[in-house]
């Protein structure tokens, strides 16, 4: 977070609003929460901030978080780091799957292909968690500074297995 603090001061950033999105919101939140006179907006777009928007879906990485052995990091490693895996956060809820641009989903499984990625995803996920700690720090700030705020908010899931 504290590059992202030193961007806007850097870019002289008095005031501006936020767009904020999937598992890189919490980086947004923390900017607002270290200085929250600084936002005027946010738009959200599946951004977590509350451990029920955390669905029985999360199972597998909530393992992971709580014991990140080599077992579960494996786990989520076959369920999440595949072509299926990435198919299934395109399509899971969406009524018509087919209308979904294949070169989006095929693309970022493709790039999942290049050496180290899956690895650098993993810890990333087993990072997130730090984020979910802080969920109850974010929450004061959206009851108290009220930010004008839309929400968009999907159908999402990691659709882990064990």
């Amino acid at each position: 977070m504290w590059p992202m603090r030193f961007f806007v001061n850097a870019l002289g950033l008095e005031h501006y609003a936020l767009y904020v999105f999937d598992y890189g919101a919490p980086v947004g939140y923390r900017l607002a929460v270290a200085r929250p006179q600084r936002v005027t907006a946010m738009v959200s777009q599946n951004g977590n901030a509350y451990e029920e928007e955390l669905g029985d879906s999360w199972a597998a990485m909530r393992r992971y978080w709580s014991a990140p052995s080599a077992e579960n990091r494996a786990v989520v490693r076959r369920s999440i780091l595949t072509f299926e895996g990435t198919y299934f956060q395109y399509a899971d809820g969406v009524p018509n799957p087919e209308r979904i641009a294949p070169e989006s989903y095929t693309l970022d499984a493709a790039l999942l292909e290049r050496p180290d990625v899956r690895e650098i995803q993993l810890d990333l996920f087993l990072d997130y968690a730090s984020n979910v700690n802080l969920y109850p720090k974010f929450q004061p700030y959206f009851r108290e500074y009220k930010p004008p705020l839309l929400a968009i908010w999907g159908k999402v899931g990691f659709g882990l297995s064990r």
